[in-house]
């Protein structure tokens, strides 16, 4: 992997506990506060794509930058007959494995240590979803096209605000960690307007969400 992506891969690697708390795995009432005023965005992107991927049954789901497996164990839930979950850090696909487990979906979900741009995709997918991945991207244009290649029916992304305080305050956190990237929404549709697909785009407190019909 280049300089950056190994930069972001040691910080998830580090943080994977910590970030899979965001899901209300650690239910605290200072974690509970944070999620509600900081990271609602979170929230309301993994129930835009619960909902975007349907009909789910029998489908197949890939899961690029999958962490902890929130979306991919919710979706073989809801009967995805298979989902691939790829992600650079080997702390976040052991937590995404015991959910499986716990779950009970575990022989429906396969998570692999991966940098997804090199990674041999063996087939297209009904759904693709790429959720809080793109914030680590430098060049955001071959992600897309590969996604778009490996779908058949529907990919969503999410893309983190330019501007605003909150978008300043999580550039400054993050600035000593690793690199973060945010996009304005002339940047998307430049982005997605060179696509040649139909594709739409939604706001969401602090995040952009794009949905790509294929």
């Amino acid at each position: 992997m280049p300089a950056a992506a190994d930069r972001t891969s040691e910080f998830f690697q580090a943080y994977a506990r910590d970030f899979d708390a965001i899901y209300g795995t650690r239910n605290t009432w200072l974690n509970r506060l944070i999620n509600t005023f900081l990271r609602r965005s979170m929230k309301l992107r993994y129930e835009e794509t619960l909902k975007g991927c349907s009909p789910i049954a029998g489908k197949t789901v890939l899961d690029v930058g999958c962490g902890p497996g929130h979306y991919a164990v919710a979706l073989a839930q809801k009967g995805a007959s298979s989902v691939l979950g790829l992600d650079f850090a080997p702390g976040m696909l052991d937590l995404a494995r015991v959910r499986a487990e716990q779950a009970e979906v575990a022989e429906r979900c396969h998570f692999e240590v991966a940098d997804f741009l090199t990674y041999p995709l063996q087939e297209t997918f009904d759904y693709s979803v790429v959720m809080g991945f793109m914030d680590y991207v430098r060049e955001p244009g071959p992600v897309i096209a590969k996604v778009l290649q490996a779908t058949r029916g529907k990919a969503f992304f999410s893309f983190p605000a330019a501007g605003g305080l909150l978008a300043w305050q999580r550039r400054r956190r993050y600035q000593r960690r690793c690199d973060l990237f945010l996009y304005s929404e002339s940047d998307l549709k430049k982005l997605f307007g060179k696509t040649g697909v139909r594709w739409e785009l939604k706001r969401l407190a602090r995040d952009y969400f794009v949905t790509v019909y294929l």
